[in-house]
C-alpha cells in the first residue's frame, strides 16, 4: 500500500486550504477551551454525579490527572508532527497507512461528532429552563439541530470568523464561570457533600471509576487543538503550549464548579436535574436571576463548543480523505474537500442529536475516545518513542489509567444500560469491517491505492 498522497507529503501534512499562521496561541487555546467547557461542566456534571455519588467533584480531579498523563503523548506528537490532520496524522506516523490507522482515526472522528451532538442537546436542555416551548422530547433535539446549523454557517465563513467568535465566547464563558464559581462557593453547605450515596459505596461498585471515565470526556476537547497544527503560529511550539494551557484552565473551572454544585444541592437534586445541574445549583443561592445567568453562560459555552468541534472534526475527516483512509464523494457539491467534509460532519451530528439522548451520547463518546487514546499511546511505545523523545514510563502509566477507567465504565454501563454496549460494539465492528473492505477494494496486487 502506498503512503499518503505526495502533495500532502510535501506539505508536511498540511492541507491545501490551510491558512498558515492564521491561528494565534490565544485562538488555539480558545478552540480547546471552547470544546472542553462546552461539553464538560454543563453536559456531564449530573451524569458523573449519578455514577460517582458524593465523590463526583473528586472524579473531575482524578480525570484531570488521567488526562495530564494522556496529554503528554499529544504534546510530544504535536511538537513533532504539527498538521491539520491531528490525531489522524499521529496514527499514520505510528501505524502507517492502512486499516489500523483508519479504524482508530474513525473512532476519534466519531467521538468528536458525538461530542458535537452532546453539546448541542445540552444547549437545548438549558434553553428550556427559561423558555417553555413545549415537550422537551421535541425541543431539546430541535434546538440542538438549530445550533449545529449556526455553527456550520460560522465555520463556512472561514478561520478568522471562527477565531473571532471563539475568542469573544471564551472570554465571556471563562470569566462568567469563574465569577459564578467564586460567588457560589460562599453559599455551599457542608451537609450537602454527604447527602447521598457514600464515596466508599461508589468506589466498591466501580461507579467512581466509571464517573472518572465520563469526566475524561469533558477534557478530551484538548485534542481539537491538534487538528489546527497546520494553521497555528509557530506550531512546533504553540500547539503543545495550547494543549497544556487549555487543560489547566478547564480543569480549574471544572473542579471549582463541581464543588460549588455539590455544596448547593444534595445528590438526589443533582441527579434529578442531571441535564441542567449547573442551572439548578444557582437557584438556592441566587434565585431565578442565577438561573438566567447560568443559562446565558451555558448558551455561550455550548455554542462555542459546537463551533470548535465542527472546525476540528471536519479537518480531521478531510485529512483522512487525503490520506486515502476513507472514501469520498462530492455528490455535485461545490467547494473544497474540507467544505464537503464539514457538510458530512454536520449531517452526522444532526442525526445523532435527533436519535440519542444525552446519557447514551456521552457513553458512546467516552468508549470510542478511550479506545483511540490507548491506541495513540501504544503506537508511541511500539514505534515512535525514540523519534519524539517520549518517556516510556509516562506513556505506560497513561495506558494503564485508560484501561482501568474504561474497564470500570464498561462494567457499570453493562449493568445499567446494556443497549449502549451493544450499539458501541456494533458501531466498532462496522467501522473495522468497512475500513478493511475499503482497503482491500482499493489496493492493487502491488499494494498501491487505486482511487
Amino acid at each position: 500500500m502506498t503512503s499518503m498522497d505526495p502533495g500532502m507529503e510535501r506539505a508536511g501534512g498540511h492541507a491545501p486550504e490551510d491558512e498558515a499562521n492564521s491561528l494565534s496561541l490565544f485562538g488555539a487555546v480558545s478552540l480547546g477551551t471552547g470544546v472542553m467547557i462546552g461539553a464538560g461542566i454543563f453536559a456531564l456534571t449530573g451524569q458523573v454525579a449519578d455514577l460517582a455519588g458524593d465523590l463526583f467533584p473528586v472524579a473531575f480531579l482524578v480525570a484531570a490527572v488521567v488526562v495530564a498523563f494522556s496529554a503528554y503523548s499529544y504534546v510530544k506528537l504535536s511538537n513533532a508532527f504539527p498538521s491539520s490532520g491531528g490525531v489522524a496524522m499521529f496514527l499514520n506516523e505510528a501505524y502507517g497507512p492502512g486499516t489500523a490507522t483508519g479504524v482508530f482515526a474513525l473512532l476519534m472522528y466519531t467521538s468528536m461528532v458525538v461530542s458535537e451532538s452532546l453539546v448541542a442537546r445540552t444547549f437545548g436542555a438549558y434553553v428550556l429552563q427559561i423558555i417553555d416551548l413545549g415537550p422537551t422530547s421535541f425541543w431539546v433535539p430541535a434546538l440542538g439541530v438549530a445550533l449545529i446549523v449556526v455553527a456550520y454557517a460560522v465555520n463556512i465563513a472561514g478561520n478568522r470568523a471562527v477565531q473571532a467568535s471563539q475568542g469573544v465566547m471564551a472570554a465571556v464563558k471563562v470569566g462568567g464561570l469563574a465569577l459564578f464559581a467564586i460567588a457560589g462557593l460562599w453559599f455551599v453547605s457542608s451537609t450537602n457533600f454527604t447527602s447521598g450515596s457514600q464515596g466508599t459505596e461508589s468506589i466498591i461498585s466501580g461507579g467512581f471509576l466509571a464517573g472518572v471515565a465520563l469526566a475524561i470526556l469533558a477534557y478530551k476537547g484538548f485534542t481539537t487543538i491538534t487538528n489546527s497544527g497546520g494553521e497555528i503560529v509557530d506550531p512546533h511550539r504553540n500547539t503543545g503550549r495550547a494543549i497544556i494551557i487549555s487543560i489547566a484552565i478547564s480543569g480549574t473551572l471544572y473542579i471549582a464548579l463541581a464543588v460549588m454544585v455539590a455544596g448547593n444541592l444534595d445528590l438526589t437534586e443533582i441527579i434529578a436535574a442531571q441535564n441542567f445541574a449547573l442551572a439548578e445549583a444557582a437557584r438556592p443561592a441566587f434565585g431565578d436571576a442565577g438561573v438566567w445567568f447560568t443559562v446565558g453562560l451555558a448558551v455561550v459555552a455550548t455554542a462555542s463548543g459546537v463551533m470548535a468541534s465542527v472546525f476540528a472534526a471536519s479537518r480531521m475527516l478531510a485529512m483522512l480523505t487525503r490520506m486515502k483512509e476513507v472514501p469520498h464523494r462530492h455528490f455535485g457539491m461545490p467547494g473544497s474537500l474540507r467544505t464537503h467534509a464539514m457538510v458530512y460532519t454536520v449531517a452526522f451530528a444532526i442525526v445523532l442529536t435527533i436519535l440519542f439522548d444525552l446519557q447514551r451520547i456521552a457513553a458512546l463518546g467516552a468508549i470510542f475516545y478511550l479506545i483511540m487514546d490507548i491506541a495513540i499511546h501504544w503506537g508511541i511505545l511500539r514505534h515512535l518513542r525514540s523519534r519524539i523523545d517520549a518517556r516510556p514510563a509516562i506513556v505506560s502509566i497513561a495506558i494503564a489509567l485508560d484501561v482501568i477507567v474504561l474497564t470500570a465504565f464498561l462494567w457499570v454501563k453493562g449493568s445499567q444500560d446494556s443497549l449502549i454496549l451493544i450499539v458501541s460494539a456494533i458501531a466498532i465492528a462496522l467501522i473495522v469491517a468497512g475500513e478493511r473492505l475499503f482497503m482491500w477494494s482499493h489496493t492493487d496486487s502491488e499494494g498501491n491505492m487505486d482511487m
